[in-house]
This record gives structure tokens, sequence and C-alpha cells, in this order.
């Protein structure tokens, strides 16, 4: 029986070596992980004031900008296209008075 017990402490040693060896891995992969984590955050961060400094260099608009642009020309365009129809009409009209034909 003391055979078993000597075994015992001997295979709990060795657990527990084991154990603190896994723990000592364990909380040093937990702190490289923080670390890498907080480096990732400070380049993304580095990266977003590079790429906005760059943006700000170009000659770029806002996305509303762009949108209120798009309207007043889809707007222009079909006031164009008014005015054309307008102008044809009216160029009919001159067209039938000096061949002096009756309106319809």
């Amino acid at each position: 029986m003391a055979v078993a017990t000597a075994r015992a402490r001997r295979h709990i040693s060795i657990m527990q070596t084991d154990n603190k060896i896994l723990d000592d891995l364990s909380r040093a992969a937990t702190g490289a992980l923080s670390a890498f984590t907080a480096m990732r955050q400070e380049v993304e961060g580095q990266m977003r004031l590079v790429l906005e400094r760059w943006l700000q260099t170009q000659n770029l608009v806002a996305r509303e900008e762009f949108e209120a642009v798009k309207e007043m020309a889809s707007n222009a365009r079909i006031e164009n296209e008014r005015l054309a129809a307008r102008l044809a009409e009216l160029e009919s009209e001159i067209n039938r008075l000096k061949s002096g034909t009756p309106a319809a």
C-alpha cells in the first residue's frame, strides 16, 4: 500500500508540474494575445489616420453632396427636355403662321 501511495504522490506531483507548466504557458499566451490585440488596434488606428489624411488630399466629394448634385442634374435634364419640346412646338407654330395655314 505504501508503494501505491508513493506512486500516487509521484503521479500527482508530475501532474502538478505539468499543470504549472500549462498554467504558465496559458498565462504567456493570454498576455501575448492581449499584446497582439492592443497592437492590432493601434495599427488600425494609425492606418485609419493615414487613409483619412490621404483622402483629404484627393479631390473627392461626400456622398450627400454627390447625391444632391446628381438630383440637380436629373432635374436640369427633365427641364431641358421640357424646354426642347416647347421649342419644337413654338417652331412648328411659327412655320404654320409663315405658311398661312390655319390652326387645327
